[in-house]
């Protein structure tokens, strides 16, 4: 198979932009991730455990956490091939985080496939998800690449990105348990950040700037910048479950609302909203039919959240592009990472 720097050279005309990025890379980025991957001692191994992790992994939409862990890397003059191990390790951390989420939300559809807890059961799905995250910490500290001071580091940023996350789902999944309506957007920002910021945008861009030798400066302009791009990323999932595209259709559409999912858009139509009292019904009651989902949709529009979550993330990733572009000498592979920015602004259009 071969590494990042072969497949990157294999390509006749290199992308010009992030969404080209990631049309060029992202197969053949999947099978090297999915290479780290091991096989069992029993073919029932096979059959209940690795078999379905790695089609479930083949199935890994757009690969844009390893591959900007590439980028970074390469960004502050690096090897990427060096960050090989610590980009599959996000992107199985990811992986498990699906998995956990989809049971935890009692999805059913993940990128237009049935969720793996309803084609192999919620045991052996959770059993799966807890595979994708021991290869986490596991995939790093067996690179013969990596120094063992830079192995240190890595994990240790991965063990609080881990952390992080789980902070994050625990307040998505307790307000909605606990019915809490009492939220602000700050409250929401908070979540997000936590929830998927981290791991999709500040990790590993910082862990690609660690492997590559970058500055402490360095480090922490890309580290800020995946706050503030991974913050957007999660803004734009939410107003794609909502407003509908053809990516969000391969979802369950309008399942937040389902959910009951304190979003962005719904922690701002609950205070902003004269139909307030009928959002909060209908979020409540975890509702299917497509006529009353469309009548939340309504409300939200009407009460100015969908604009403010559109501008909030539009303005976010503004001012984050202009700060790397401060921060962080020129480069090809810089320039891909700003446009990762304006990439996010264009699918929220």
């Amino acid at each position: 198979m071969n590494n990042i720097n072969e497949i990157v050279a294999s390509v006749q005309k290199q992308p010009e932009s992030f969404e080209e990025y990631l049309i060029s890379y992202a197969d053949e980025v999947g099978d090297l991730v999915n290479s780290y991957i091991p096989q069992g001692t029993h073919p029932d191994m096979d059959r209940y455990l690795y078999r379905p992790l790695v089609e479930y992994s083949r199935n890994g939409g757009k690969r844009h956490r390893p591959l900007i862990c590439f980028a970074a890397c390469q960004a502050v003059g690096g090897d990427m091939s060096k960050a090989t191990s610590a980009a599959a390790a996000i992107e199985h951390f990811h992986t498990a985080a699906l998995i956990h989420d989809d049971i935890a939300d009692e999805a059913e559809l993940r990128r237009g496939e049935p969720c793996m807890h309803l084609t192999e059961g919620i045991g052996l799905a959770i059993n799966a998800g807890d595979l994708a995250l021991s290869l986490v910490n596991g995939t790093v500290m067996n690179d013969p690449l990596l120094d063992d001071a830079t192995k240190v580091r890595v994990v240790t940023e991965l063990v609080n990105m881990t952390q992080h996350t789980i902070e994050g789902q625990a307040l998505d999944i307790g307000w909605a348990r606990d019915g809490r309506y009492d939220l602000t957007p700050e409250d929401y920002l908070v979540m997000a950040t936590h929830k998927t910021a981290h791991y999709s945008g500040a990790v590993p861009l910082a862990v690609g700037a660690i492997i590559g030798g970058g500055t402490e400066a360095e480090i922490e302009a890309l580290r800020n910048y995946g706050l503030d791009t991974g913050l957007a990323f999660q803004i734009q999932d939410d107003l794609l479950n909502l407003v509908g595209s053809e990516e969000s259709m391969k979802k369950d559409f309008r399942n937040d609302i389902t959910e009951g999912k304190r979003t962005l858009i719904v922690v701002h139509a609950l205070q902003n909203s004269p139909e307030r009292d009928r959002l909060v019904d209908i979020l409540s009651s975890k509702e299917k039919d497509t006529g009353v989902l469309a009548e939340a949709v309504a409300i939200m529009e009407a009460s100015g959240s969908v604009e403010y979550a559109r501008n909030y993330a539009e303005n976010l990733t503004s001012i984050a592009k202009n700060r790397l572009i401060d921060m962080v000498k020129p480069s090809p592979s810089r320039d891909l990472l700003v446009s990762m920015a304006d990439w996010f602004v264009n699918r929220l259009k």
